[in-house]
């Protein structure tokens, strides 16, 4: 009897030292309270807890953890209604106190983020929020990551992913686009005919001084018409070329 009572009685002692023992990641720490009370975080590797329920233990991970934040109607400064979604990436940087000082982290972080979320974006106009992007993700991951220090969370980067315009606003937009590729084309089309007319006016100021080059030009055109194949050509000639000629025959002969 004697020999089945110490038989159980070290399975029994086994069992307890085996539930004692945990093991533990590289990424994960473990939070342990005993009786209660905060003891620390320990790992990784084997952690030894005193059984019996007088130590408890907590697992924590470390890895950096990718949040998609829910999508937020956004009203801007201007009076825009935009649907604005976004994804947060943050670790844990102490196991303690995301246990103790938060009931979940993951949960107060996600809410942080969609309420900062909302209060940042109100504060921008329509093409301020379409154009500076990366100005206000960093905006947005300082001050996420301000509330969160306390819970021991780091929150590393924030991006908006999508900001979803109503229709009209998409259409307007396009018109604006429009209006502005044609604007710049007429700036450009205006610069060009100024920078002809100059190049046309010197060039008649070179013909006036050779009247014999107003008819080399009239001749080389005759030529470029001649190209195409036109059976008719109906070229107008100035009275002016006719001048020399006629001045050549004398007073006596018209």
């Amino acid at each position: 009897m004697s020999t089945y009572l110490i038989v159980g009685l070290g399975i029994l002692l086994l069992i307890i030292l085996l539930s004692a023992v945990r093991i533990l990641k590289e990424y994960e720490r473990g939070v342990i309270f005993r009786l209660g009370h905060l003891a620390g975080a320990k790992g990784p590797g084997i952690v030894f807890l005193i059984p019996l329920g007088i130590d408890n233990m907590q697992r924590v991970s470390l890895r950096v953890i990718t949040m998609d934040i829910p999508p937020q109607d956004i009203i801007t400064k201007d009076n825009v209604t935009v649907e604005v979604n976004a994804v947060a990436y943050f670790r844990v940087m102490d196991a303690s106190k995301a246990v103790v000082e938060i009931q979940d982290y993951i949960f107060g972080t996600s809410q942080v983020a969609q309420t900062t979320l909302r209060s940042v974006l109100g504060e921008y106009e329509l093409d301020d929020l379409l154009a500076k992007r990366e100005a206000i993700n960093e905006r947005l991951q300082k001050i996420i990551d301000k509330q969160t220090d306390p819970w021991g969370v780091k929150v590393s980067m924030v991006e908006i992913k999508d900001v979803n315009l109503p229709d009209e606003m998409r259409r307007a937009i396009a018109r604006q686009a429009e209006a502005e590729r044609e604007r710049r084309a007429k700036i450009i089309h205006a610069a060009g005919e100024f920078e002809a007319s100059k190049k046309l006016s010197q060039a008649a100021a070179v013909l006036d001084k050779t009247p014999s080059a107003i008819q080399l030009r009239f001749l080389g055109t005759l030529t470029e018409i001649a190209t195409e194949k036109n059976s008719t050509i109906i070229f107008p000639v100035p009275i002016d070329l006719l001048r020399v000629w006629i001045d050549k025959q004398g007073p006596g002969r018209k």
